[in-house]
């Protein structure tokens, strides 16, 4: 075989799994050409061998190697790629759309393990959940970069390294993920005008389609961009590799034509301030400045979580952007109750119901009636959603999460009430996956076994809608069948707040009074 040939097969055979690591692939290919000549083989390599390599589709990574690699032989690495066997490194996913950081939970495999691709490899604690990690390649675990309990770990940071071949493992056990290629970066970029002198213009041409159309993606992912009806093929992976995962389907949005942008000449910037800007208030900045302790306080200063963080961060600007307003109303919960004993009577400990999957079943049947409440807002339109997807708050120890009842308009009580405790036991166990708590469109969060009597909740973007509710109360009511012209009956305070940029005042008080009649008279919830 010739050399140009051998040079040919190398970058057939490395254009995949050098598709994403560039600089990785100049050190490979400058050390194949090293092999060469230190075995005084014939070796002529010029600029058509390069363009010979046509599948290959970074041909200057030939001709920098080639033009630069006096300058390669003298750097000094402390272990590059070349020196180690073929791996993949496997990188911190992004799990969830808020996540940042995550936390090693725990290793599922340990260093030697054989591993298929789709198995579980580690738990990572996000700011939502405990997920699954799945192993983007088959292989064998050769080295685990970041231990177990290791918190913030920044999402791509170097976790773990997985090996083709079982005699591979001993070259990673001294391995620390410090033998990067930052050296080779700054010295190829320290005489930027070497390489331009000796290197022709190159058009780099875009890489071939695959034949094969096949998607990297895990199976969780796939089956989900399936029940979205997405076309997994344009979703664009941030997992290793390219890897898709169930957040990449949950973040993506179909692209939308951009509106042309006319050209327009800026006006002079006067020095003076105009008066609206003199009149308008400035928004609240808090101090960063800690403030002085009294002598002998005793306190003490609480870490925050993941999710502390998300939950301040996402509230924060839901107060700060959505303008709420609040639609309060009285409802008799009679009928409910006196519904609710009778069929937990009769089922005999089959089911339990609660007065929450009333509540959430009204909301969903109302939402059908008016959809309006069921939208989101987007900067150039309005998306109003066709299926009703309850989400339901529920308190965890640190937090809170919102996992959805999907489809609840078209589910019984009974669903719906095993639907909420298995949700509400995978948030408390930190177990509950990203396509059970994403995408709601409408939220209840129900306080009223606290005893509250009225509380106003926070709109949880990008929704428009949340209802509170509150706990039912004995109150004296009008009551014109009765010889004292009034009874005791239990009623139940709701509030719901609306994000005025979607929701009218009076389509909210619309809503209301429907979800307020499915209550009142329980029976018509079965039409």
């Amino acid at each position: 075989m010739s050399v140009s040939a051998f040079i040919c097969r190398v970058a057939r055979s490395r254009v995949g799994f050098f598709q994403h690591k560039n600089t990785k692939s100049i050190i490979f290919i400058t050390t194949e050409i090293q092999k060469l000549q230190n075995s005084n083989s014939n070796f002529e390599l010029s600029r058509n061998i390069c363009s010979s390599a046509s599948p290959f589709s970074h041909k200057r990574l030939f001709t920098s190697c080639w033009e630069n690699q006096g300058r390669l032989n003298d750097m000094s690495i402390k272990r590059n790629y070349a020196t180690m066997p073929p791996h993949e490194k496997v990188l911190l996913p992004n799990l969830s759309p808020t996540m940042t950081t995550g936390t090693i939970v725990s290793w599922e495999k340990k260093v030697g393990d054989k591993i298929n691709e789709g198995d579980v490899l580690a738990l990572i604690e996000t700011d939502k959940s405990t997920m699954e990690m799945e192993t983007p390649e088959p292989g064998y675990l050769a080295k685990i970069i970041v231990p177990v309990g290791t918190r913030d770990v920044a999402i791509n940071q170097l976790i773990a390294i997985i090996v083709s071949n079982e005699e591979d493992l001993d070259a990673f056990k001294n391995y620390t993920g410090e033998e990067t290629t930052k050296t080779l970066d700054a010295k190829l970029d320290a005489s930027p005008s070497t390489v331009a002198s000796h290197s022709p213009p190159v058009v780099e041409e875009p890489p071939p389609p695959s034949s094969t159309n096949r998607v990297f993606a895990s199976p969780l992912a796939k089956r989900v961009a399936l029940e979205k009806g997405i076309d997994i093929n344009n979703v664009v992976g941030s997992g290793p590799r390219g890897r898709i995962t169930v957040a990449d389907i949950e973040n993506f949005k179909t692209p939308l034509i951009a509106p042309k942008i006319e050209k327009v000449t800026a006006a002079p910037i006067s020095k003076q301030p105009s008066p609206e800007l003199q009149s308008t208030p400035s928004v609240f900045q808090p101090s960063l400045v800690q403030p002085p302790v009294a002598e002998g306080v005793m306190f003490k200063d609480i870490p925050l979580s993941n999710m502390r963080k998300t939950i301040a961060k996402r509230l924060t600007e839901s107060k700060q952007t959505v303008p709420h307003y609040y639609l309060t109303s009285e409802i008799n919960m009679d009928k409910v109750f006196e519904l609710r004993s009778q069929l937990n009577a009769e089922s005999l400990g089959a089911f339990k119901l609660s007065i929450n999957d009333f509540v959430i079943k009204a909301a969903a049947l109302s939402l059908r009636k008016v959809p309006e409440c069921n939208s989101q807002w987007f900067s150039e339109y309005i998306r109003q959603f066709e299926n009703v997807d309850v989400s339901v708050a529920v308190s965890i120890d640190g937090g809170l999460i919102t996992p959805i009842v999907k489809d609840a308009d078209k589910k019984g009580l009974t669903a719906i009430s095993a639907d909420v405790v298995a949700l509400a036991n995978k948030a408390r166990d930190k177990t509950i996956q990203p396509h059970e708590f994403l995408g709601g469109t409408f939220t209840v969060s129900n306080l009223g076994m606290y005893g509250i009597s009225n509380f106003s909740a926070v709109i949880n973007p990008p929704q428009s809608c949340i209802l509170a509710v509150s706990a039912s109360e004995d109150r004296v009511v009008p009551d014109q069948t009765s010889e004292t012209r009034m009874k005791i009956s239990k009623m139940m305070s709701v509030t719901l707040s609306c994000d005025h940029r979607v929701v009218d005042g009076a389509v909210g008080a619309a809503w209301l009074k429907t979800f307020r009649g499915y209550l009142e008279k329980p029976i018509t919830m079965l039409l």
